[in-house]
């Protein structure tokens, strides 16, 4: 059996791509890696088909061992404490002036959007740019405007570019049938569940229980299911998220981090430094910051006094201005403000990343997301569109895009109702409790910890 993302001979490949983006020298290990016969990293598969010999496989451990000693020269401009990240941070936000109150109405848009959001991303999940042009293109949908379909797409097009074999069942137009299971709702739901027991002030220690506890670990993908392996062999946080993980930059920690933010109304670095203490089970540097950016955007959302521009400003604030997670933003949101078409905005992200990172890489979706809303302007329909147009991690990508986008429409009845009404109102999940539950439950089981103190 073949698993995804973690046996040792599909990680170094991913350990010396990860070496080159932090200019770690890794030179030798490589060398020493293909001599032996090793392959590179799986393209978009999580898994290489054929199985190692058992003396590559501990060569691959041995190796991962060493590439972990290797210092990395960003490391001073990208720590992942938090009170370094705050000392490097000359704008972190301030306590807020007054205590705000999030409206129950604006968390059922924000779960609302959310789910349409990554809904609209299924079944494109790991598709190339242009097959997701071509489609939505052989359908009158460009640039996204409604969900995507099967009706009306030649059969050579579908052979060339077929949807996500796992999603398009439950994702397309015509078979969209309530919100279907997808770890982009599993773990906000997490997140709601961790806070009913622990409150706030919940630890690392406290969200490595629940997983184990609650989350099935099949259900766990990259540095999740990496983080996951090694509590189960006895390593405790945050060297979970460190020890033979390649993942721990990509984008999980992110699409954990909008009860985070929706929680706290106004308080961006409140937000921020919750959502560390989550990201750090799992993750290091930039996907630590994607996890406190989107938190302190969806808190800034929250409160109602911002507009989308002022929420990405705040998210910036709280992320270390030298790193390569800011660096991402600006260009996302620099880019998007230069270029009129949004095709063209994509391309030049697309030139800037897609040769050198995964597409579930943290920097490349995190600058596709702030362009995406930096050029929607706060319109929803054009957020979640714009966000799933770019490629990459389409789902989680369109789910935080509709998650901030929902905040600032303000409640249910100002979105779209072709993007609502085939959720039903039902979410399914395998997380204990949650499944077939209510949007207008969910906000309103969030409205209670976003109240309590």
């Amino acid at each position: 059996m073949r698993l995804t993302w973690v046996q040792p001979e599909d990680l170094v490949g991913h350990e010396l791509r990860q070496a080159a983006q932090d200019g770690r020298d890794a030179r030798e290990i490589a060398e020493r890696w293909y001599a032996a016969g090793g392959s590179p990293a799986p393209d978009r598969a999580g898994a290489s088909e054929p199985p190692a010999p058992p003396r590559l496989r501990a060569l691959a451990g041995q190796l991962l061992d060493e590439l972990a000693l290797l210092k990395s020269p960003l490391a001073a401009d990208e720590p992942t404490g938090l009170d370094a990240i705050v000392a490097a941070c000359p704008h972190w936000p301030g306590p807020p002036e007054a205590v705000l109150a999030v409206d129950r109405t604006r968390l059922h848009a924000a779960w609302l959007g959310r789910a349409a959001g990554c809904l609209l991303g299924k079944p494109v999940e790991k598709l190339p740019l242009t097959g997701i042009r071509a489609l939505a293109r052989a359908t009158g949908n460009w640039p996204l405007t409604t969900w995507f379909t099967e009706h009306g797409v030649p059969a050579d097009l579908l052979a060339a570019h077929p949807w996500n074999r796992r999603s398009a069942p439950t994702s397309l137009a015509e078979n969209i049938d309530g919100m279907p299971e997808d770890d982009d709702l599993n773990y906000p739901l997490l997140t709601l569940l961790l806070l009913q027991r622990h409150g706030r002030f919940f630890t690392t220690a406290d969200l490595a229980r629940l997983w184990l506890d609650e989350l099935p670990a099949g259900r766990t993908f990259t540095a999740e299911r990496i983080a996951y392996g090694n509590l189960l062999a006895g390593v405790e946080p945050p060297e979970t998220a460190r020890r033979r993980n390649p993942f721990r930059e990509w984008i999980g920690a992110q699409i954990r981090a909008d009860v985070h933010g929706w929680t706290h109304p106004g308080d961006p670095a409140g937000a921020a430094a919750q959502a560390h203490r989550d990201a750090v089970l799992t993750h290091t540097g930039n996907g630590v910051y994607g996890a406190m950016f989107t938190a302190a955007a969806l808190a800034v959302a929250a409160g109602g006094e911002s507009d989308v521009h002022g929420s990405l400003a705040a998210g910036l604030r709280v992320v270390p201005p030298h790193s390569r997670y800011a660096r991402a933003i600006r260009l996302g949101i620099e880019t998007a403000r230069t270029e009129r078409d949004f095709d063209t905005v994509v391309d030049r992200l697309h030139a800037a990343y897609a040769d050198t990172h995964h597409w579930v890489h943290v920097l490349p979706n995190a600058a596709l997301l702030a362009a995406a809303l930096t050029h929607a302007d706060g319109d929803f329909t054009r957020s979640i569109g714009c966000a799933v147009s770019g490629g990459w991690d389409t789902d989680s990508n369109g789910a935080t895009a509709g998650s901030l986008a929902g905040l600032l429409a303000g409640g249910p009845d100002a979105l779209p109702a072709h993007w609502t009404a085939p959720l039903k109102n039902r979410l399914a999940t395998s997380v204990p409790g949650f499944d077939q539950v209510g949007f207008d439950t969910l906000a309103a089981l969030t409205h209670q910890e976003a109240l309590r103190p």
